[in-house]
C-alpha cells in the first residue's frame, strides 16, 4: 500500500488506526451514548445558550428516559416516524434521543421550509406525530397530526384534551421511571430518516441506522481518542435538522463525554459571545462563518483564547481562507472535513496534529472508510491524481446508496482534493438543490427550459442563478421569475439572478452541460 493508502486492488484505505465498532447487535445509539456516563454523571452535557439551561449527563439521561416513556403514552411505537420541525434547543435533542431510544424513527425538517416544501416530506415519511414550536404551528396545523410543542412551561398555553401536548407534559407522563422502556432495538434498525440536499433531484429520505450513528461517532472522535483528549466544549450553531449538526457535532461529541452548547439560530456576534462565555474549545462551522472569523473586526472584541480547533464542512474551504482564519486565531488549528447525509456526515477529515496544515484539502479518509476513484466514462478505478467519482464504503454508509462526487486523491498524501463537485447542489447557507428550483421554473407556462447553477458569493459561499428559455412571444421579466420562485420556497433557496438564453446547452444524450454555464458565469466575474 502506498503512502496515500492506495492499494494494488485500486482501493484507498484509511491511514488512520483500525476502527473498532461494537459487536453487540442489540445496541441502540442511545444506550451507546450513555454507556460511560456513570463515570461522569455531574459533568455538563448539554447547555442551551438561549435559555441559559445546563444539563449534566445524569440529568440529560433522566429526562430522555422520561420523554421516551411519554412518547409511549402517546402510542408511539417501534418504527413509527416522528417529525421534528423546530430550531435548535436542548429539548430538540432530548426528543431526538427519546424517539430513537424506543425504536421509533426521527425525521427532521428545516424550520424555514414552506408548507409546500414540508408537505412533500410529510407525504413521503408519513409521521405519526410532529414535534414543533408554536411559532411554526401555522405551517403544520393543516396536516392534522398530533403535536408536541417545545418551549418553556410559562410560554405555552394549551387547552386540556387537545391533540397538542407540551414537552413538559411528555416529561410528566414519564412519571418516576428511571430506566428506558423495554425494547428490542438493534444496530441494524433505522434511527433517523434525514432528507438529503437533493443532489440528483428532489430531496430524498436517507435511512440511517443506529449502527450508522455509532460508527460515525467513533470515526469523528478517533483523533481525540488517539490523543487522549477529553472534556472539550463544542458549540452547535449549525442546525440539528442537518447531519452535520446532529451527527458530527451533537451525537458524536456527547458519546465521547464532551459538552454541547446549542444555539437556536446563527448570529455571528452571539457566536463570539458564547465562545467567550462558555469557554468553547471546538467550533465546527461552514465556510461563510470561517470568512466572518477571518474578516470581521468584531472578532477582536472577544476572548477566544479557549478555542483549540476550528473545523469546517458542508462546502469546500480554500487554502487562502484557512490561512487567513488561522492568522486571526493563531492558537486554534483550522481544518476541514468532507461528508454527506448518506455517510452519516463523515468521509474524510484533516488531523491538524499530523500532516499538512491549512492545505485546502478535506483531509484523509476517516477510520473504517474505503474508497475508489472511478472514471465517469468507463466506470473503472482510476490511479492517484485522477479526477473522477468517489465510491465509498464503510459502517457509516446508509444502506444501498452509491455516492457520487467529483474528487481526486493525492498520490503522495492520500488527502482528498476539493475540485468542483459533480453533485448538483448549491451551498448557500443552507443546501439548495438546483433540480428542485428547475422543476418549479419549468412549471411556469412561459418557461420552456431552465437550468440553475451556483454562482460564487463572498457572504453565502454560493447563490443560485437561473438561465431560462422563454416561450415565444413571452414578456416574462427577471422580476417576474424572481417573485415566482420566492413565493414557493424558503428564503435561502430564492434565486439571486435570472438570465435569459435561447437554449440550454445539452449533450447528445440530453444531459445538461451545466459546466459550460458555470464557466461562462465565472468568466464574467
Amino acid at each position: 500500500m502506498e503512502r496515500s493508502g492506495y492499494g494494488r486492488d485500486g482501493i484507498y484505505r484509511s491511514l488512520r488506526p483500525t476502527l473498532i465498532v461494537p459487536k453487540d447487535p442489540n445496541l441502540s445509539m442511545v444506550s451507546f451514548l450513555f454507556r460511560n456516563s456513570n463515570s461522569y454523571p455531574h459533568k455538563p452535557a448539554l447547555i442551551d445558550a438561549d435559555l441559559s439551561i445546563t444539563l449534566s449527563f445524569a440529568q440529560l439521561k433522566s429526562i430522555v428516559v422520561k420523554v421516551s416513556h411519554g412518547l409511549r403514552h402517546l402510542v408511539i411505537s417501534k418504527n413509527d416516524v416522528v417529525l421534528i420541525f423546530a430550531p435548535n434547543s436542548y429539548q430538540y435533542l432530548i426528543c431526538f434521543l427519546a424517539i430513537t431510544a424506543i425504536g421509533a424513527i426521527a425525521t427532521t425538517a428545516n424550520p424555514l421550509y414552506t408548507t409546500t416544501e414540508l408537505s412533500k416530506q410529510i407525504k413521503d415519511s408519513k409521521p405519526k406525530l410532529v414535534i414543533t414550536v408554536p411559532e411554526l404551528w401555522n405551517k403544520v396545523k393543516d396536516f392534522n397530526l398530533p403535536a408536541v410543542f417545545l418551549g418553556s412551561k410559562e410560554s405555552l398555553s394549551i387547552e386540556p384534551n387537545s391533540r397538542i401536548k407540551s414537552f413538559h407534559h411528555l416529561v410528566e407522563l414519564g412519571g418516576s421511571n428511571s430506566e428506558f422502556p423495554e425494547n428490542k432495538v438493534k444496530q441494524t434498525d433505522t434511527a433517523a430518516l434525514l432528507y438529503s440536499s437533493g443532489t440528483t433531484g428532489t430531496s430524498k429520505g436517507v435511512i440511517l441506522t443506529h449502527g450508522n450513528f455509532i460508527a460515525a461517532s467513533l470515526m469523528v472522535t478517533m483523533d481525540q481518542e488517539m490523543a487522549g483528549e477529553m472534556h472539550h466544549v463544542f458549540l452547535c450553531v449549525l442546525p440539528m435538522f442537518h447531519v452535520f449538526g446532529l451527527s458530527v457535532i451533537t451525537y458524536s461529541q456527547l458519546q465521547k463525554g464532551n459538552a454541547i452548547v446549542s444555539m437556536a439560530k446563527f448570529d455571528f456576534e452571539m457566536v463570539l459571545k458564547n465562545v467567550e462565555k462558555y469557554r468553547v474549545t471546538h467550533l465546527w462551522i461552514v465556510p461563510p462563518v470561517i470568512l466572518a472569523l477571518a474578516k470581521q473586526s468584531s472578532v477582536k472584541k472577544y476572548d477566544l483564547s479557549s478555542l483549540q480547533h476550528v473545523g469546517s464542512g458542508a462546502a469546500p474551504l480554500g487554502k487562502e481562507l484557512m490561512e487567513e482564519c488561522a492568522k486571526r486565531i493563531p492558537h486554534a488549528a483550522v481544518a476541514q472535513g468532507y461528508g454527506m447525509t448518506e455517510t452519516t456526515g463523515i468521509v474524510s477529515v484533516e488531523n491538524p496534529r499530523i500532516g499538512i496544515r491549512h492545505s485546502g484539502s478535506a483531509g484523509i479518509l476517516a477510520p473504517g472508510v474505503e474508497a475508489q476513484i472511478i472514471s465517469v466514462d468507463t466506470l473503472k478505478p482510476l490511479p492517484p491524481n485522477q479526477l473522477g467519482e468517489i465510491w465509498v464504503r464503510g459502517p457509516n454508509m446508509m444502506q444501498g446508496l452509491q455516492l457520487n462526487i467529483s474528487i481526486s486523491l493525492n498520490q503522495l498524501s492520500g488527502y482528498l482534493n476539493n475540485p468542483q463537485a459533480t453533485k448538483q447542489t448549491i451551498d448557500k447557507k443552507g443546501w439548495v438543490a438546483p433540480a428542485e428550483l428547475e422543476g418549479l421554473l419549468v412549471s411556469h407556462p412561459e418557461i420552456l427550459d431552465a437550468v440553475v447553477i451556483p454562482f460564487p458569493d463572498a457572504e453565502a459561499g454560493e447563490v443560485p442563478v437561473a438561465y431560462i428559455v422563454r416561450s415565444p412571444n413571452s414578456s416574462l421579466t427577471e422580476e417576474d421569475v424572481l417573485k415566482f420562485i420566492a413565493d414557493q420556497v424558503a428564503p435561502f433557496k430564492r434565486l439571486r439572478r435570472v438570465n435569459f438564453i435561447n437554449s440550454v446547452p445539452k449533450s447528445a444524450s440530453g444531459k445538461i452541460l451545466r459546466r459550460e454555464l458555470i464557466e461562462k458565469a465565472k468568466s464574467k466575474i
